[in-house]
């Protein structure tokens, strides 16, 4: 394989040896967690100090050595210090302040206490609160970080009764918390456990370990990956920066298995909000056959206004890369709608004006055109139709019935 990019190597931090450094149990267990704890590594600003002082009214602060050692000391806003280091500005209430802007607590979401079911076709287990790495701009603080640690076997089995019950129910998505933050035994007991379910299809888990400690990306998770197929890898990298040469073996490992990565970002303010970057982290990861899939637009959970740009921006940002960037680099932006709306993709307005039969357009580039509908009765139901309509059926009525 070609060498592009030419990925920067972490080294380790001087008083670690190599081994415990590539152990991502000793990154963990290691991992900051504390002021003092930032101090004997980093210089604290002024905003971060505030930080510090009120994180008994914000989320909690945690990271692993390894991440720590991608920040830049000599840029003042590194990108990788944004996401981590408390700030002064997360201890003023936002304009839409929300602890759960997922709308996942509500009874309507949530058949069980760990499973969510927004749409028809897949549901989000929670398998646990814990995380390596806790981002200032999480979406889930209400639940992330809270102490719960695992799904009890009586939450599992809640889950699972639910969703055998319903046989338009395809995909799981592992979510937490973070994933694999459990060791392979641990995870295997959820695989297993949807995985005997006849009518699941696959497994998504949502994970940021290949950009916070991709030394957890081993061959034993692999295989255990292999083993449960076809599961699928949501992962999440924000900026260029945070692909070094440990996270590319790390997705390289993946791929070269047969296990599908995609990558969701968020666009985030002062961080990566310029389509320059968003362009650049999709070159590189498409180039390690990585998918990007979302961009998200940050939800207004609490402390996250300084970090969260304006929909016009994100707009902008999505307008300026449609024409110069690959559909396969392309991640659809989309906003969660607040209170559990689910996700509403946003595309650039290249309809003018519409008659009977006839869409008028403008492209990226400002070529104007029509396209006329054609006269021609079209037929509803396809001769071919017959034996995927009871499929169809089963989605439809497996839909939460409080929604």
């Amino acid at each position: 394989m070609k060498n592009i990019f030419n990925f920067k190597t972490i080294e380790p931090w001087p008083e670690v040896n190599i081994q415990e450094w590539r152990d991502w149990r000793w990154q963990f267990r290691n991992s900051l967690r504390s002021r003092v704890q930032f101090a004997e590594h980093f210089q604290i600003t002024l905003e971060e100090e505030k930080g510090f002082a009120g994180l008994d009214k914000i989320f909690r602060v945690q990271s692993t050595p390894y991440y720590l050692s991608l920040i830049d000391k000599g840029v003042a806003k590194d990108p990788i210090r944004q996401m981590v280091f408390p700030h002064g500005a997360e201890l003023t209430e936002g304009a839409q302040q929300m602890l759960d802007p997922l709308g996942e607590k509500q009874n309507s979401n949530r058949p069980t206490h760990r499973l969510i079911h927004r749409y028809s076709d897949r549901a989000l287990f929670l398998v646990t609160d814990l995380c390596s790495v806790y981002c200032r701009y999480c979406t889930r603080k209400h639940f992330t970080g809270s102490d719960q640690v695992l799904a009890s076997k009586e939450q599992l089995q809640a889950a699972v009764d639910y969703v055998a019950a319903r046989p338009g129910i395809k995909e799981i998505l592992f979510s937490g918390g973070d994933p694999l933050t459990l060791s392979n035994e641990k995870l295997e007991v959820f695989l297993k456990a949807f995985y005997e379910i006849p009518h699941v299809e696959l497994i998504r888990v949502g994970t940021r370990m290949p950009v916070v400690a991709p030394m957890r990306i081993d061959q034993d998770l692999v295989h255990l990956f292999k083993e449960y197929k076809p599961v699928y890898l949501m992962t999440h990298f924000n900026h260029p920066q945070e692909i070094t040469k440990d996270a590319a073996m790390a997705l390289e490992s993946l791929v070269d298995n047969g296990i599908p990565v995609f990558n969701q970002m968020v666009l985030l303010n002062g961080i990566n909000n310029h389509p320059a970057i968003v362009y650049a982290l999709s070159r590189r990861l498409l180039w390690l056959r990585v998918k990007p899939y979302y961009m998200f637009q940050a939800d207004p959970s609490p402390g996250t206004d300084a970090l969260r740009t304006p929909i016009e921006q994100s707009l902008q940002i999505q307008k300026e890369l449609w024409g110069h960037t690959s559909g396969l680099a392309m991640p659809n932006y989309v906003v969660d709608i607040p209170k559990g709306g689910g996700k509403a993709p946003l595309v650039p307005d290249f309809l003018k004006e519409r008659s009977k039969n006839k869409w008028s357009f403008v492209g990226w580039d400002g070529v104007s055109a029509d396209y006329i509908s054609p006269a021609q009765v079209v037929e509803p139901n396809p001769e071919t139709l017959a034996p995927y309509l009871e499929e169809w059926r089963q989605v439809q009525s497996s839909r939460h019935p409080n929604l």
